[in-house]
């Protein structure tokens, strides 16, 4: 008896063959995922250890090194203008609680917290059950990088503080 090699019916053909298009565009479309450096010469340099908050808050050269750098890095999974689409968080919100705080005191503090957050998870990544959910950025993006970054971020607020 001789076996034949199974044979697809045209509609399993065209769903095949729809599955490999759109997985290839999927890659395609998806634009080159390397993390990329930031040119970031024009900022005041910050030194090796690590600021808790943001030293460009409101600096106009930062956030529009850090709307570059967001754009490079950041926005295929938090979306363009850091609006995003679904597959990560809305970071126009990551500090939405600290603009409804009425003491300064709190308000400042939670800003804080909200940055020191901030830049750990981008320096670290996040990673829950063996799942990466975040890449770490440390070593990719310097200190200047990410508290620019951070700086666009606030410029892009649900809620402004």
């Amino acid at each position: 008896m001789v076996r034949h090699a199974p044979r697809f019916r045209a509609p399993a053909r065209s769903l095949l063959a729809s599955a490999l298009f759109l997985a290839a565009f999927g890659a395609w479309a998806h634009g080159d995922v390397t993390p990329q450096a930031v040119d970031t010469r024009e900022l005041p340099p910050l030194g090796a250890e690590w600021r808790t908050e943001n030293p460009y808050r409101g600096n106009e050269i930062a956030t529009r090194i850090g709307a570059s750098a967001y754009n490079q890095n950041c926005a295929r999974c938090h979306g363009l203008e850091a609006i995003s689409g679904g597959i990560a968080p809305d970071l126009r919100k990551l500090d939405n609680e600290c603009a409804s705080l009425a003491q300064p005191a709190k308000k400042a503090a939670c800003v804080k917290e909200i940055d020191e957050f901030m830049s750990t998870t981008v320096r670290r990544g996040r990673t829950r059950n063996g799942a990466v959910y975040m890449p770490p950025f440390e070593g990719v993006l310097n200190q200047e990088a990410v508290w620019a970054i951070k700086s666009y971020l606030e410029s892009r607020r649900e809620k402004p503080l």
